[in-house]
């Protein structure tokens, strides 16, 4: 029976090994940059969103531009006045068509007109705000493509360590298992030998399956992360997993300098120039109590049949247009675009203060995990000493069961607080350069 148990034990163990081992994809850190700005889903949209704001800006030139149409019109008509104008605009006018008889009641005359037409803007006010808003919000939305950027950049360099983390974690295990199972050996030969008690296997066995037991979710937490990385780089791979070519760091460079926070950052650069869109649609608001004036052109063809041109006019001008009183729904719309600008100053100032109390918070950070680092590594390379000496004396018959156990656990539990630790730190270390970038 005991052997049927450690069979199945092994059995669990090298079934989560060999899950560990297959369909692995070998991953560079230097590799990640590339796919991310390749292939990431939410940086294409930031892009797609920064496209949408460049649109909206060129449909400004509308401002500075003509518009030119043409169209052409086809008519059959007995009425009076379009009559006599149809011909009048075809040059075909007799002095029989003004017998009174005739203009009452003409007969059906066919007009067919080719019209071109032009339209120039010349002064617009609130256009030329407006066109300034539309720079100004296509210039923050670049300027937040490019931070986003940078956040994604944070984010799969975090998970790339997290992977790095899993499958160290992964290895200590199978070291811990490795050290369990030598145990559980010597423990059933003094077994055998009547040395020691039945309680003592069992202690060593129980042992055995929580380390199979921590070894099965340790693969799993290689798994999810690896599909979270293979999710930020926006590839499928196939059932399989990344397996980071660079080892975790197990040591880190200290750096406690309290970094200062940039008044450059791309964020901020963009909620200024967010604030500066809306100061300009204010400003816009404003201007449209001013007058606009527009010229304007047309060139026409006139003929009885279609496509033929057989007489030819033309208008051109100018036109000075003031809207002096829309029920109110000018000065409402002013009123509601200052109210949003300064919405989006408070905004901004709140914002910029929330980082510098992150800033404060992951200078704080900082220090802390590089104390934890320290601490952590002491306290691996005394429970490593401890082990050791415990399991001579043990092999000597000098130790208890139970002592060794409680070392062996606290080795293997002390040496993942000290990755952890180091995990933490450069991450915190990584974090505090976005923070100030």
């Amino acid at each position: 029976m005991k052997q049927l148990k450690n069979s199945l034990t092994i059995g669990v163990i090298l079934l989560a090994l060999s899950a560990i081992g297959q369909d692995t994809l070998q991953l560079s850190k230097t590799d990640l940059s590339t796919k991310l700005t390749e292939q990431n889903l939410q940086l294409k949209i930031s892009n797609q969103t920064f496209e949408s704001a460049r649109s909206d800006y060129r449909q400004s030139n509308a401002l500075f531009l003509p518009s030119i149409s043409a169209s052409h019109t086809a008519i059959s008509t007995n009425n009076p006045l379009m009559a006599f104008g149809s011909k009048l605009n075809q040059e075909i006018l007799t002095q029989a068509d003004f017998n009174p008889a005739l203009l009452n009641d003409p007969s059906q005359v066919q007009n067919y007109a080719t019209r071109i037409e032009v339209l120039q803007p010349i002064f617009n006010a609130d256009g030329l705000y407006e066109r300034k808003a539309a720079k100004s919000k296509m210039e923050a939305y670049q300027l937040q493509t490019e931070r986003t950027k940078e956040y994604l950049e944070l984010e799969v360099n975090k998970a790339f360590m997290q992977l790095q983390l899993a499958f160290k974690a992964v290895g200590v295990l199978e070291k811990a298992n490795a050290t369990a199972q030598a145990n559980l050996n010597l423990v059933n030969n003094y077994f055998k030998q009547g040395m020691l008690q039945k309680t003592d296997v069992l202690d060593v066995q129980v042992r055995v399956n929580e380390i199979a037991n921590q070894l099965t979710y340790a693969k799993s937490n290689v798994r999810n992360t690896s599909d979270y990385l293979a999710f930020l780089l926006n590839e499928d791979t196939k059932g399989g997993i990344y397996k980071p070519i660079e080892n975790l760091e197990n040591e880190v460079n200290p750096s406690l300098e309290n970094v200062q926070l940039s008044t450059s950052r791309k964020d901020f650069l963009a909620m200024d120039k967010s604030i500066e869109a809306y100061k300009n649609m204010m400003r816009s608001g404003r201007m449209s109590f001013l007058p606009r004036l527009n010229a304007f052109g047309s060139y026409e063809l006139y003929d009885t049949e279609i496509f033929q041109f057989g007489a030819s006019g033309y208008t051109v001008g100018a036109q000075l247009s003031w809207n002096l009183f829309n029920g109110y729904k000018s000065i409402g719309k002013f009123e509601k675009l200052k109210v949003e600008f300064q919405k989006a100053t408070t905004e901004a100032e709140q914002y910029k203060k929330q980082s510098q109390l992150e800033l404060n918070k992951t200078n704080r950070q900082l220090a802390d995990a590089q104390n934890k680092v320290s601490l952590s590594k002491l306290a691996f390379e005394q429970t490593q000493e401890s082990f050791r000496i415990r399991q001579n004396r043990f092999a000597q018959g000098l130790e208890k069961t139970s002592d060794l156990l409680m070392t062996e656990t606290q080795t293997a539990q002390k040496e993942l607080e000290y990755l952890q630790a180091v995990f933490e730190y450069n991450f915190t270390k990584m974090y505090l350069e976005f923070l100030t970038k």
